[in-house]
Order: C-alpha cells, then structure tokens, then sequence
C-alpha cells in the first residue's frame, strides 16, 4: 500500500462509512480498523442523488446443501477494505469519481416467517428501482435474485441475464417454492428475463433443458478463453438492459472453497475478473455478487474474491459514464 495514512490523499480521521465528507473519490484508511461498509462508501438510507446502491441480502434458507450465505454480507465488506485505498488496478479510471455510491446496508425481513421473505426483498429493490437507483446486491443465497428481478422488470421490462455459475439453476420446479436451483426457470416462464438475450456461463453440473438460453458450460470456456466468451456475450446481449448475476461458485473450490455447493473444475479469479472487465459499456441495470458462505471459507479467499468481483462490476458499470465536470 502506498502512502502514509493521514498524508494529503487519506483522510486525517478513520470510519468513512459515517465521516466521509464528499461521496467522490477512493481514500484510504488503515484496512485493520474502521466500520466495514463496502469499499469504505458511506452508509446511508438517503437515495436522494445515488448511482448505486451496495445492498446486503442476508438469506439462506434456499440453500439445497451448506448453509452460511446470510454471514457473507458481512464478510464481503469486511474483506472490501483492502481494497478500498485506490482504484481498481486494470481500469484507467476510478468508479468513485464517476459515481456516488452508497452502502445501504442489509434488508430487513423476519427470519420466523420465512414465507414472507421474496416479497420482502422484491419490496425494498422496489424502493431502489422507483429512485432511480441500480443495486447492486451482495448475498445470500442465489435465490435473492429471483424478486430482485421482479421489482426491476416493473420498471425494465423483460431483462437480459449474464449469469456466471457452476449450475444452471434453472431446473423444473412447481410454482411458488423457494429455492436457489430453479429461480431462472421461473423467471423465464414468467417473462422477467427473456432467454433469447441471455447467456449462462460457467455451468459443470448436468441440466438436459436450456429453456431457451445460451449456456457455455465449463468445458466450452476452458477451451475457448475469456475472449471468445466475452464476444459471445456481447453478442448475445447487445444493447439490451441487462442483469449481471455472479455465483462465486463460478470460480474452482481452490479459490473460493467458501460456498455452499461448491464444484471443482471451474475458474481462476483472474479468469473471472477478465470476464467482468468484458462486460464495460454493456447496460447493466442491476448485479449481484451471491452464494459467499463465511463458515467454510479459508483466511478470506471467497471473501476477497467476492469483493473483488463487485468491485470490478461496479468499474464495468461506471464505464458507461463520463468523469466528473
């Protein structure tokens, strides 16, 4: 880390979270202290003048094997804070002075009346969608981007979905049942995405149906590279409004074992963050980074990747926006 704490280009106080004074730029504090909100942005509840909202979805019930995903919030911004000192290396720009990003903190639902729960997320992404605001969600289990979907096609209409996973989730299920496998089945049956302008990536587990999406599973992209796949993207999704969905357990075991259904043969974080770098000017209107499990993570690697991820999303997103006047 370069740079002396307190110097001209830090801060002369700890906790931005709540001390920040302007929501532009990247300062650094010490990455040992200080409140946890993601990549240091300020918490708040004001919408009011907010590109993006990072959003903590703090749910786990959905989850068909090792549950923990309601803890990877919180280690997402606890492991952000190495990396909130300075921009994004690969980007010739830092996001923050593009865009006033905030930390909204976590949804609130009731834990006893797990029914509730959708209708909880779908109600508050609602609140997002009405400002003006793109969410940017850190799970949780995957199935939390089923009613993010639903409260931005209120406002987008049919979505195209860049989905990066080791599983497809998009296996038959009867209506109405919460899970994180079968939500993109559902949101296709029910035109919140449309899948003749959507692409899954990544997948190694076995699903006979495609329901009308491209799927470049991991074989395809271990034997094509991240380019031709990037190409493919674009291609598919063109000038659509988009939605950009990552599982970490896109990445192989040996860089994110902290995941509920984890499976090996998958991809390197470099690979994965040249992926997100792909995705620069596309119009992403929402994101997620999902399925971080604290409980069986190893010194913070999903954690980090998990950060890391978000962090480059937000820079993908921000290309689409000129500097600062």
């Amino acid at each position: 880390m370069s740079g002396k704490i307190n110097s001209p280009a830090t801060p002369s106080v700890t906790d931005l979270a709540f001390t920040r004074e302007s929501p532009y730029g990247s300062m650094a504090e010490p990455t040992y202290s200080g409140a946890l909100s993601f990549l240091r942005r300020s918490y708040s509840k004001n919408l009011d003048n907010v590109d993006v909202a990072v959003v903590g979805v703090p749910y786990d019930l959905a989850t068909t094997n090792r549950p923990g995903t309601r803890l990877g919030p919180r280690a997402i911004r606890a492991a952000s804070a190495s990396l909130a000192w300075c921009r994004p290396y690969a980007w010739d720009f830092d996001p923050f002075e593009r865009l006033n990003v905030i930390d909204w903190g976590d949804v609130f639902f009731d834990h006893g009346e797990p029914q509730k729960v959708p209708d909880a997320i779908r109600a508050q992404f609602a609140e997002f969608v009405a400002h003006g605001v793109t969410p940017l969600a850190l799970g949780g289990d995957h199935f939390i981007t089923f009613p993010i979907l639903q409260a931005l096609h209120e406002k987008h209409g049919p979505l195209s979905l860049i989905h990066f996973d080791a599983h497809s989730d998009t296996w038959r299920d009867a209506e109405g049942r919460i899970d994180h496998g079968t939500m993109f089945f559902h949101a296709a049956r029910l035109g919140i995405v449309d899948p003749a302008c959507s692409i899954q990536i990544g997948m190694r587990t076995h699903n006979d149906e495609t329901h009308g999406f491209t799927v470049l599973d991991a074989r395809w992209l271990h034997e094509h590279g991240v380019d031709a796949c990037v190409a493919a993207i674009r291609e598919r999704v063109g000038t659509s409004k988009c939605y950009v969905s990552f599982d970490i357990d896109f990445l192989d075991p040996a860089f994110a074992p902290g995941t509920g259904t984890p499976v090996v043969g998958g991809f390197s974080t470099h690979e994965a963050l040249r992926l997100v770098r792909g995705l620069a000017g596309l119009e992403i209107v929402g994101m997620d980074v999902v399925e971080v499990s604290p409980p069986y993570d190893v010194s913070e690697l999903s954690a980090l990747a998990g950060a890391s991820i978000a962090q480059e999303l937000l820079a993908a997103y921000a290309s689409r926006f000129p500097e600062r006047s």
